[in-house]
């Protein structure tokens, strides 16, 4: 116990996924300890965590972390980000919050999978009160261009 509580103040994050103590024993925050039950966390603005790749967001994290906007950065598909999983995991996660609050999800790249689940989802989306910005704006510094998302509150 005391080697853990100084190994705990020398590197205090160690062991810790999304500031959650793991299992040192294990590779994989999916395998890590039972996250203690606690009221939900409400917030104007998330980035959905590891650019939304299903490793280390579940249901869990959207009945837990409840916000307003939620930002998808992820754009490699080869790395499955953003993943329709973790998508699918915001509309199952929002339907367990019991308050119809309006939450925006605003994908910083158009891609395939957020097209098709946008597609697939739209009228599951609608009954929970999700809207999905999308975004066709461009900025274009010196001799770089690249997408733009405006957020206003």
């Amino acid at each position: 116990e005391e080697e853990l509580s100084r190994s705990s103040h020398s590197n205090p994050g160690k062991n810790l996924v999304n500031g959650i103590k793991t299992n040192p024993a294990s590779s994989s925050p999916k395998s890590s300890l039972p996250v203690p039950i606690g009221p939900p966390v409400y917030v104007d603005l998330a980035y959905i965590p590891n650019h939304c790749s299903g490793k280390n967001t579940d249901p869990e994290f959207f009945k837990r972390v409840r916000a307003s906007y939620y930002v998808v950065s992820g754009n490699d598909a080869a790395n499955g980000e953003p993943s329709r999983a973790v998508l699918d995991a915001l509309l199952e996660g929002k339907s367990q919050w019991g308050e119809n609050l309006q939450v925006t999800l605003i994908p910083t790249h158009d891609t395939e999978v957020t097209r098709e689940w946008y597609q697939q989802t739209h009228e599951k989306q609608q009954e929970l009160n999700i809207m999905v910005l999308a975004s066709s704006s461009t900025v274009v510094m010196q001799d770089e261009s690249f997408p733009a998302c405006k957020i206003e509150f």
